[in-house]
């Protein structure tokens, strides 16, 4: 009975020491709040895309015949206006052409008149009755061969003309030659399609930027829209922009759907070069000098507050949370646009210098009075 005594005192200490370490323990460790102050500013909400800078008119030239060119009168960056000779392709060949299709067009011009004469004399014979009417029908229908035969030529003589005319290589535009794609010596072949020679942007000073934007971020963007840009070769500096046209193709890639949107930009002064990559942002709204929190107060929840955790908020509004006195005070709030930092506060529970609770953290604190975790003189003691 004695054993049994021991013992079961022996399990009331150890209980009771357990009691003390727990609350000693629990007391090592106070809750702390990360805040950060609500403060007056800009917010702009924006829908951030990448594109490539390039002229809004660009002009392919290329050859409409075959041959070896012989003469380039541009090069990279020059400026050209309309109808300046850019090439010319060797013409020998072209020449004879021309030459033996003019040839054939006198021969035929020739046996057109033989048939005529032919023609003519059948007829008289026959207007007179000594020529049989098969002689007359034969006549006839030799005109008529030659006749044919002089249209065919004709229109050789034609066609070799034109192409004789193709190997000078006029420029379409008025522009800079963006690339040329071309050396003397080289031959074209035009059999397929027209070779490409040289690459004209008609206007430099103005550019465009084709983005490629999201469905879910498109539906906000509209013609007109303002819009800044920045490009690697210029850190720093923002340039501004418009939104011209929202194209109504579809791309689909990886199952997600994609539109591309058209950026105006004025670059009168030639800095932005075609082919920059600029990162773009497409201002949807913007507020100037309003009040302002970080959007981490939106998403803080407090195990605690001085409002029950049970209060609704009002329709429409969300709940942050202030320190104040050192604990988390519910405050209710209308916000507004935001641009994935800050949301603008549009109600006045909050003021301006409030510090609104962005986080928690835990602080080791010193042991409560009389707790000693090593069971020293203050903790309890068995015998």
């Amino acid at each position: 009975m004695r054993r049994l005594y021991l013992y079961s005192s022996i399990v009331a200490v150890v209980a009771v020491a357990g009691y003390f370490a727990w609350t000693s323990l629990a007391g090592s460790k106070t809750e702390t709040y990360r805040t950060e102050a609500a403060t007056r500013g800009d917010v702009m909400m924006s829908v951030s895309a990448n594109g490539t800078l390039t002229p809004v008119k660009v002009v392919n030239v290329g050859a409409q015949i075959s041959g070896r060119i012989s003469v380039l009168n541009a090069d990279f960056n020059d400026k050209v206006t309309e109808g300046q000779v850019l090439a010319e392709l060797d013409d020998s060949l072209l020449k004879a052409q021309l030459q033996q299709s003019e040839a054939q067009l006198n021969s035929a011009q020739a046996q057109l008149a033989l048939a005529q004469v032919n023609y003519n004399r059948a007829a008289d014979l026959a207007a007179r009755g000594a020529g049989a009417k098969a002689a007359l029908d034969e006549a006839k229908a030799n005109l008529g061969i030659a006749e044919a035969a002089v249209g065919s030529a004709e229109a050789k003589v034609a066609i070799d003309r034109v192409n004789l005319g193709y190997a000078i290589i006029h420029s379409p535009v008025s522009g800079v030659v963006m690339s040329r794609d071309v050396d003397v010596g080289q031959t074209v072949a035009a059999s397929l399609s027209a070779p490409q020679i040289f690459s004209i942007a008609q206007d430099l000073a103005k550019m465009q930027i084709n983005t490629t934007v999201a469905e879910a971020d498109v539906g906000a963007i509209k013609a007109g829209m303002e819009a800044t840009f920045r490009v690697d070769a210029f850190a720093g500096r923002s340039f501004v922009s418009s939104v011209r046209q929202v194209r109504l193709n579809p791309t689909t890639e990886s199952n997600v759907v994609s539109y591309n949107v058209v950026l105006d930009v004025d670059n009168t002064d030639l800095t932005l070069l075609p082919g920059m990559t600029a990162y773009v942002q497409i201002k949807l709204a913007e507020e100037k000098g309003v009040l302002r929190i970080p959007n981490a107060a939106l998403r803080y929840k407090p195990t605690t507050s001085r409002r029950g955790s049970d209060e609704a908020p009002p329709a429409g509004a969300k709940t942050i949370y202030v320190l104040e006195n050192g604990r988390p005070k519910a405050v209710y709030v209308q916000t507004g646009i935001t641009d994935g930092k800050v949301t603008v506060v549009t109600s006045d529970d909050l003021k301006e210098g409030d510090q609104v609770i962005t986080g928690a953290a835990t602080t080791e604190a010193a042991p409560a009075a009389g707790g000693n975790r090593q069971g020293g003189a203050g903790g309890p003691r068995m015998f």
